[in-house]
């Protein structure tokens, strides 16, 4: 079943992971080398704006300081208020777009990847970031997260007609992107898309520390050993990989 209640909901996670934030440095440092990757993954050499959606604590500006951060709710540390259903940049105004842990969060894919390469200039980059279903994913999104995986449950791709963007409300299926950048469902929805990556990471050490919302279950000193192991499960992806990293070229092509 997947999760739905009122956009509010979004807002009170925030409020929830800036405590977390505050108070667990292993999780700072992890989210920087998170940062790390998706900032080689942009393009550099389009002057144009690159933009986060639903950034949250917007600390992506500590790796990539002109990068725009935003959300639905207005909060002091993000620059400014984006529905990723309608965006207000101009045509063509984006270099990159970064959806981290929020591509779960869109009911209806479809209609924001219309959005999204309506906002792109070609060869701008959509950059996705979110859960890995493997054996350890399954496990740990299953048992242990908040949000449902929503393996089974239909992907609606687009909004039903006469929806606007104002009726958007919170919505979690941890399993999509899994399934559409792995699995491979729905290819016939990217049309007008070039997929350069799909990269599956074990991020152990992400895991291990309990995210957001349970217990760090080793010492802040041992990070280092915890990404050691990080890149030997690295290999065996089927098993130990819980995070996605795509990557999407808008082509020229309508």
């Amino acid at each position: 079943m997947e999760a739905t209640c009122s956009l509010a909901q979004h807002q009170v996670e925030i409020e929830q992971n800036r405590l977390s934030w505050e108070r667990k440095p292993v999780l700072r440092r992890i989210y920087k080398r998170f940062h790390r990757d998706i900032m080689r993954q942009c393009r550099h050499d389009m002057n144009l704006a690159t933009v986060e959606i639903g950034s949250g604590l917007g600390q992506i500006k500590t790796v990539i300081p002109d990068c725009i951060t935003s959300d639905v709710f207005s909060n002091p540390w993000l620059d400014r208020t984006e529905n990723a259903y309608r965006l207000s940049f101009a045509d063509g105004a984006v270099a990159n777009l970064i959806l981290f842990d929020v591509w779960h969060h869109l009911r209806y894919p479809a209609t924001a990847l219309k959005e999204f390469r309506r906002a792109l200039a070609p060869g701008g980059r959509l950059i996705i970031f979110d859960p890995c279903m493997s054996l350890l994913g399954l496990i740990v999104y299953g048992l242990f997260h908040h949000e449902p995986i929503a393996l089974r449950d239909p992907i609606t791709w687009f909004a039903p007609k006469n929806w606007n963007e104002s009726q958007a409300d919170y919505y979690a299926a941890a399993g999509n992107a899994w399934r559409i950048f792995h699995r491979g469902e729905a290819q016939e929805q990217f049309r007008g898309w070039r997929l350069l990556k799909v990269q599956r990471e074990a991020a152990l050490s992400y895991v291990a520390s309990g995210g957001f919302r349970r217990c760090q279950l080793y010492p802040s000193a041992l990070l280092p050993l915890l990404r050691f192991f990080d890149k030997a499960l690295n290999r065996l992806p089927l098993l130990f990989a819980t995070r996605l990293l795509i990557v999407l070229e808008r082509t020229r092509a309508s």
